[in-house]
């Protein structure tokens, strides 16, 4: 049977039985794979802590004989990425970066442009925590990443010039104009904001540390992308309400 070595970032995994294990894996040339580690628990030779989450890895598989699990041989560890322990709302967004791969990617064969991405991200946040502007550039990214990514400097529907104050709903692509807005309810932003988040797509992707927002840009650009990530969630994130619980402001 054919032996296949990757890198891999750990996704998730799943304890089964007394001491196998499940493990969800991202890599850049085969996708987001599930493979079963028997004697995960107990094998530490083989594994270690190689198959603890946002880990980064070299991975041994096989494909199985029948079922859609990979038969998983030894892991290599790369990074542990131990500085994502000592801070839980760094790991909570880990977390959510994580899951939100698994939404918008899918099953796609091979994404690698998305996975260097998520390893840039889960660097950043282990050596640096959760800086104001990290989430933002991570979901802005990957919105790119996948086509999702949203209008920005023109109108969505007439491709027109924007106002100073631009309507946003991502339901309908992204900015609009004032002749084509008729929803009241849609995101009012500055088109300063919208040329920032431009601007950020042309960023080196590995860089997060560097780039420094206004609070204008933060609130307002923040708002307009999570609304372009929510219309594409098949479903509520779990690890989405556990990040807003630490972050959100409790005098709100």
């Amino acid at each position: 049977m054919q032996l296949h070595v990757s890198d891999a970032i750990i996704l998730r995994h799943l304890d089964y039985g007394e001491a196998d294990r499940i493990v969800t894996f991202f890599t850049p040339d085969h996708g987001r794979r599930k493979g079963f580690a028997r004697g995960a628990r107990k094998r530490r030779k083989r594994f270690g802590a190689g198959l603890d989450l946002f880990s980064q890895v070299r991975i041994h598989w096989s494909p199985s004989k029948n079922g859609e699990l990979l038969s998983l041989r030894e892991v290599d560890l790369i990074d542990l990425r131990a500085g994502l322990r000592d801070d839980l709302e760094a790991m909570a967004l880990a977390g959510y970066g994580c899951e939100l791969i698994e939404e918008l990617i899918g099953d796609d064969p091979a994404h690698p442009e998305s996975y260097y991405l998520l390893q840039s991200f889960l660097d950043h946040l282990a050596s640096n925590g959760n800086t104001p502007e990290t989430r933002l550039l991570f979901e802005l990214r990957l919105l790119n990443h996948v086509g999702y990514v949203p209008h920005l400097l023109h109108c969505s529907e007439c491709h027109g010039g924007l106002a100073e104050t631009v309507a946003f709903d991502a339901g309908r692509g992204g900015s609009l104009c004032s002749d084509c807005v008729a929803d009241r309810g849609a995101i009012r932003l500055s088109r300063m904001t919208l040329g920032s988040l431009s601007r950020l797509l042309q960023s080196p992707q590995d860089n997060f540390a560097d780039i420094h927002l206004s609070p204008q840009t933060l609130e307002e650009g923040g708002r307009a992308i999570f609304s372009a990530v929510k219309i594409h969630l098949q479903r509520p994130l779990r690890s989405l309400s556990f990040l807003e619980s630490l972050t959100s402001d409790p005098d709100l």
